[in-house]
């Protein structure tokens, strides 16, 4: 007899710089292995597994993005489960929501925007406590050149170059709806410093480590060792035009994951 199951969706934001990521690894601690762990104490002996709507590297944080949880056999009472599943989530990960949701939703497959930012400063060095949000840059930038050049990213591209190690069947041809360079308005703190950039960068999809390469891309132009037309070539997919500057993990920060229902 086929078990019945229960489908949920929840909301969830974490901080990422003590997480080796997001998927469960062997002897590391990742996001999915204190999920996991937290699922476990407060649900006993009923059988359940999650899926993320997307896996982020290590030190990368989530303001805002979505798991989905499948239990079977025991209809949950939201309303009880959902405070007391937040309250023995370690301090760095937080449930914003949870609802319910049905079989034939797909996290995975179904179709998606998300959005990223990454926080940079640039000259001197920032205070430590920076160093889980911000990457600061110890050479001057001319931001004015990067902004120009961060609006080159949108549009449908080959992102061939900016696509870490990919396999020879890899679809590296995406689009970016959004991309610019601001000032950081969103994310403020005491100890930042005075000025700082953000990256905003808007898609369905992204390739691996595709966004610290275009930061990197763009960390290069700041500093003058390419130009606007070195940008332009990259994405064009010709080769010698390869990025090997990835920026730091710690600076990227997944914003939003928005389903299209």
């Amino acid at each position: 007899m086929q078990r019945k199951r229960y489908y949920y969706l929840i909301k969830l934001q974490y901080l990422g710089f003590r997480y080796h990521g997001w998927q469960k690894q062997p002897d590391v601690n990742t996001v999915e292995r204190m999920l996991t762990r937290t699922l476990n104490y407060v649900l006993g002996d009923v059988k359940f597994k999650v899926l993320a709507s997307g896996r982020t590297d290590a030190k990368v944080s989530v303001n805002q993005t979505y798991i989905e949880l499948f239990v079977d056999e025991v209809e949950l009472d939201l309303e009880t489960f959902f405070p007391v599943f937040n309250l023995n989530l370690p301090q760095d990960i937080r449930a914003l929501d949870i609802v319910n949701t049905t079989a034939d939703f797909n996290i995975i497959q179904h179709p998606k925007e998300k959005e990223y930012c990454y926080l940079f400063a640039h000259g001197g060095k920032s205070h430590p406590f920076s160093a889980p949000l911000l990457m600061t840059n110890p050479l001057p930038l001319d931001i004015i050149m990067m902004k120009k050049a961060a609006k080159l990213f949108e549009g449908t591209h080959d992102f061939k170059h900016y696509t870490y190690k990919p396999n020879p069947e890899t679809n590296t041809t995406s689009t970016i709806n959004e991309c610019e360079l601001i000032s950081n308005t969103t994310y403020k703190a005491n100890f930042f410093p005075e000025k700082t950039y953000m990256l905003r960068v808007v898609g369905s999809g992204f390739k691996r480590h595709q966004i610290r390469l275009m930061m990197g891309a763009l960390l290069e132009l700041g500093e003058g060792k390419v130009d606007l037309y070195f940008i332009e070539q990259s994405l064009q997919a010709k080769e010698g035009f390869g990025i090997t500057r990835i920026a730091p993990a710690s600076g990227l920060i997944l914003q939003r994951v928005e389903f299209s229902i």
